[in-house]
């Protein structure tokens, strides 16, 4: 089995975009990537990266996470936790996206993943097009008490790319850790409820975890807050399984 899954946009990412952040006045930069956001039960999951001028090129075969098959993911982390200066994968809870919402949850978690950096970045580079990471102007609003948040962590200027995980290797970096530690997380939970298959489907939706939910109702670990299909009665459950179909 090829170790890069077939898809057009899979041309290697490159330190481009990085290195000219880093020209630009940057000594150290973050490169942070989530995973996990459209999941029905589990953590939302934040990895990050930290690199500098001197920095060699990625390992090769980094990729977004998506295009790799687990294997080869698996085969890349020590690469990448050597390559880089640092790194770290940061979790928020299923109960903490329940009580805040998936964005505060984001948020949480790459707070999270910045506390346990040992070089501290003076920029981050994140996937996307929204600044989750930056602290609300406000500190209190929409249910986010400031002590969950890490004591002393402070998130330096965020510059967002979409599909940076695509063309920014850092990036790419940064998703493959976080995406093989919440799939490890999940393989683990699905020795205790068997019956959603999280080892295969790594808590997004599949024919098999909606059958379960059918039956048995969602678990501890299932964001009871969300529209689950199999629970929720206005979800259409066919229109969810077509839609698993066409991205097949």
């Amino acid at each position: 089995m090829s170790a890069t899954r077939s898809n057009p946009m899979s041309k290697p990412p490159s330190l481009r975009v990085e290195r000219a952040m880093l020209r630009d006045g940057l000594t150290h930069l973050a490169a942070c990537d989530e995973v996990g956001r459209g999941a029905l039960c589990g953590p939302v999951t934040i990895g990050v990266v930290v690199i500098s001028e001197a920095t060699r090129t990625a390992p090769q075969g980094v990729r977004d996470s998506k295009l790799l098959t687990p294997e080869a993911r698996l085969r890349l982390v020590p690469k990448i936790r050597r390559w880089a200066l640092c790194s770290a994968v940061g979790h928020a809870t299923p109960a903490e996206i329940d009580d805040i919402g998936i964005i505060a949850a984001l948020r949480l978690a790459g707070q999270r993943a910045l506390a346990q950096l040992t070089v501290a970045p003076d920029g981050v580079l994140l996937d996307g097009n929204h600044d989750y990471l930056s602290p609300p102007q406000q500190a209190g609003l929409f249910g986010e008490p400031e002590e969950r948040y890490p004591v002393g962590v402070r998130v330096p200027p965020v510059t967002t790319m979409i599909k940076a995980d695509l063309k920014c290797a850092a990036v790419a970096a940064a998703s493959i850790l976080a995406k093989t530690t919440r799939d490890a997380l999940m393989v683990e939970l699905h020795d205790e409820h068997p019956d959603y298959c999280w080892a295969e489907n790594k808590g997004y939706a599949s024919p098999a975890h909606i059958d379960a939910l059918s039956r048995l109702g969602p678990s501890a670990h299932h964001r009871r807050s969300w529209s689950l299909p199999g629970v929720d009665p206005d979800v259409d459950v066919e229109a969810v399984l077509a839609g698993l179909e066409s991205d097949a």
